[in-house]
């Protein structure tokens, strides 16, 4: 297979799998996704979208927020970890909202990212979930998948995202990255992974990694 066909059959097989793509946080516009990824950070959608119904319940916009302290904030996400950090975050970049884009979420990765707690991967998300616009967020899942794909060299998750802008056509970074996420976490887990049922890296998985695989799996 050339690089190209790996590249299709990706695509062609991501695209044949979650043709509608479910985003994976809950959420109603641009703040509240703002806040969800933020929680994400080291914690489980999950756990996030069982929190964040608690929390909007009481602020769901930045004026809200604000009028919340961040112990309060602290409290009702203490279940996500970090609390102490993303609760400062929160009521940090609220603030910011208000005070520079009148209580609206910008749509530059720029300026999302000098926002508090925000991360280029959080503006990544932002800028591609809430406003549509091309965008390729690497978390652990693509992160891992793009190096047993062998689409990339896997030194760093930098790295992956310009590789991943650099094969994949710019219309469909937004639902790749999404894709990708579902496929990593149902066929291509990081615990627990049955090459047998990973369909993509049986197919045009890097050779070391599947050489690895089934000499890790004789000494079991």
């Amino acid at each position: 297979m050339t690089k190209a066909e790996k590249i299709a059959f990706t695509i062609n097989t991501l695209q044949e799998l979650y043709p509608t793509i479910p985003v994976p946080l809950d959420h109603k516009d641009p703040y509240t996704l703002l806040v969800a990824v933020l929680l994400s950070a080291q914690c489980t959608d999950v756990r996030v979208n069982q929190i964040t119904p608690i929390l909007f319940a009481k602020a769901d916009n930045p004026f809200d927020m604000i009028k919340m302290s961040v112990e309060e904030i602290k409290e009702i996400i203490r279940p996500c970890g970090l609390s102490p950090m993303k609760s400062k975050g929160i009521h940090g970049l609220s603030h910011i909202l208000i005070d520079k884009y009148n209580g609206e979420v910008p749509k530059e990765i720029e300026l999302l990212e000098e926002l508090p707690a925000v991360g280029h991967k959080t503006a990544s998300v932002v800028v591609s979930q809430a406003f549509g616009i091309p965008a390729f967020p690497v978390d652990t899942h693509i992160h891992r998948l793009m190096y047993r794909w062998g689409l990339t060299n896997g030194k760093n998750v930098a790295q992956t995202e310009k590789d991943a802008k650099r094969i994949f056509p710019k219309e469909l970074w937004n639902d790749l990255h999404l894709q990708i996420i579902w496929y990593g976490r149902e066929y291509s887990p990081a615990r627990g992974w049955n090459l047998e049922n990973d369909i993509i890296t049986k197919t045009i998985g890097r050779k070391t990694v599947i050489e690895d695989y089934y000499k890790t799996k004789k000494t079991r």
